[in-house]
Order: structure tokens, then C-alpha cells, then sequence
């Protein structure tokens, strides 16, 4: 089998964690590379943005490395870190997953995740077509007690790429058996009682 490179986007977000470990767990085979990925952006003036894209460069390495310490965890795992700056829509993100030439691009979605700000600024159905790859968005529902985990998909987040719910398995509560009582005991450990008879 050919090693792949499989892509995964590292925001400071838990579910891009789970996202992560989700991948470690399902799709990652022996010999394949994972490439953590962080886009930071930074302001568009040039007086201050050397300082502050400096110090967003090494928050995202710091981060990607706290990533990386995830990795190896599981045995037999390749990591490449590549950071980057760039802009909020995800044209960075595309052009870098095409230029490592990844084969899967999986993505912790939360509520501003790029790739709605992609489904917005094109053409919902186009977006794998930007990464020329397959994209996992791996959604983490709110966990809520005593209600089932079941999610449906709205008509935002029915693009072109695979969602995934993922929730966490409880086991439920299971009562002890019942000790099935006797309705007529043993005839025979009845004592019976005589009643004595007044004496007139």
C-alpha cells in the first residue's frame, strides 16, 4: 500500500482534538503521514504585524506541537507540522492541502469553521473541488443527559464533504433482577392455628 498524506487542521478548538483522535482511530494505516496544518491570521497593517505574526507563528506551533503530543500516543505515527499565515475563507488551507498533496483533509467543524465562510463565498457543491481531496468535517454534538445523540443536517452543512457526528457512548443503567416472591409458600410449613373456643 502507498503511504497517504492525511491532512488534519489544527485549531484551537476541542473539536479539532477529537477530530484528531478520531482520525488516529479510523483512517490512519501504518506508513501514512500526518500533516498537522495551522493558518494563523494576522492584521493587515504593516507597522505592527512583524511583532504580532511572530507571535502568532509560534502560538500555532505551540499548538500544533500539544497536536503532535496526541500522535504519539498511538504507535507507528509520522508528523509533519506546517504553519502558515493566511485568511479566514480557507484559500490558504486549500492551497497548501493541494500543494502537500494530501489525500484526506479532516476538520474539526464548529460554528466558525472555514469551511461555512467557503460554502458562502462559492458554490456549496464545489468544495472538495478546491482541495482536490476527500474532506472529513468531524462534528462533536452537545452532549445532552437522557436524550438520544441523534443530529440532523441542516441545509448549512449539506455541502459536498462527509460530516460526522460523534458522541460519546453511555452505558445504560441496567436495575438488578427482581427475586420472583412466592405467592403460595410450602402448604406444609404452615403452622395452623387453632382458635380456642369460649368457654361459656
Amino acid at each position: 500500500m502507498d503511504a497517504r498524506k492525511i491532512v488534519v487542521m489544527v485549531e484551537d478548538e476541542e473539536v479539532a482534538r477529537t477530530a484528531l483522535k478520531w482520525a488516529l482511530h479510523n483512517i490512519i494505516r501504518y506508513g501514512d503521514i500526518i500533516t498537522l496544518l495551522h493558518v494563523y491570521h494576522s492584521s493587515s497593517s504593516r507597522t505592527r504585524s512583524r511583532s504580532k505574526a511572530r507571535h502568532l507563528r509560534l502560538n500555532g506551533y505551540q499548538l500544533a506541537l500539544s497536536f503532535q503530543h496526541i500522535c504519539n500516543t498511538y504507535p507507528n505515527t509520522k508528523v509533519e507540522i506546517i504553519v502558515k499565515e493566511g485568511d479566514q475563507e480557507g484559500t490558504k488551507i486549500a492551497a497548501t492541502v493541494r500543494e502537500v498533496g494530501a489525500s484526506v483533509l479532516v476538520v474539526g467543524l464548529h460554528d466558525h469553521s472555514f469551511l461555512y465562510r467557503m460554502a458562502m463565498a462559492h458554490s456549496p457543491n464545489s468544495i472538495a473541488r478546491h482541495f482536490n481531496c476527500r474532506v472529513l468535517a468531524i462534528k462533536q454534538p452537545p452532549i445532552a443527559p437522557m436524550r438520544p445523540t441523534l443530529s440532523v443536517l441542516d441545509s448549512a452543512t449539506n455541502m459536498d464533504f462527509s460530516q460526522i457526528d460523534i458522541s460519546r457512548l453511555k452505558v445504560p443503567h441496567i436495575p438488578p433482577p427482581k427475586t420472583p416472591y412466592r405467592i403460595c409458600p410450602d402448604p406444609y410449613a404452615i403452622i395452623w392455628r387453632l382458635r380456642r373456643t369460649r368457654r361459656s
